[in-house]
């Protein structure tokens, strides 16, 4: 979503990686100005999906750029308001499928009720906003809360490759043949 509203050339946010561009538009925004209708709401499972919220998001910014009258790659009069509506879009999604997660998890006993610690991290965890609504579901269902200060919370990504430069300098968990090992998408 950073991407497509050329966030890089906004002037409060030449300098920001996109996840952190959008929260810190979005603490200016008016998230009701555009309303996002939230993913998998047909399913009732614990599974997360953006796919369907960026298509709305990608519509909502082509209908805004036509009725400015502005190119792809410029900035919209409106780019904080849907920066506010996607992150909370993006948050209510999250702690829907987490609270659905934290009730599987105590009905099938996985989790006793009692002591029970939600855990966040990587680079969602380090949006205050995301992290204040889990902090609240936390609170709300009995659980303690355990999130990284958010100069620990980045890319999971950066975090798993990281982990694999340590284990070849250790020479741990390497293999030196990949003979039988089949690769598949998914």
């Amino acid at each position: 979503v950073a991407r497509r509203l050329s966030l890089r050339k906004h002037p409060e946010c030449h300098s920001m990686a996109g996840g952190k561009a959008i929260e810190h538009l979005a603490q200016t925004g008016n998230r009701q100005q555009h309303m996002f209708r939230l993913p998998m709401q047909q399913y009732r499972n614990c599974d997360f999906s953006f796919s369907g919220l960026q298509n709305l998001v990608n519509k909502a910014i082509i209908q805004k750029e036509e009725e400015e009258g502005i190119q792809e790659g410029e900035i919209l009069s409106c780019v904080k308001d849907i920066a506010a509506a996607v992150q909370h879009a993006v948050a209510v999604h999250i702690i829907q499928r987490t609270y659905r997660a934290m009730l599987f998890c105590i009905k099938n006993s996985i989790l006793s009720s009692k002591n029970a610690t939600l855990v966040v991290s990587g680079g969602v965890a380090s949006n205050q906003y995301i992290r204040k609504g889990l902090q609240t579901l936390a609170d709300a269902n009995d659980f303690a809360f355990l999130c990284p200060p958010p100069r620990l919370c980045t890319d999971n990504g950066v975090m798993i490759a990281w982990n694999g430069m340590e284990r070849l300098c250790a020479g741990l968990g390497i293999l030196h043949s990949t003979d039988g090992i089949r690769y598949e998408p998914k």
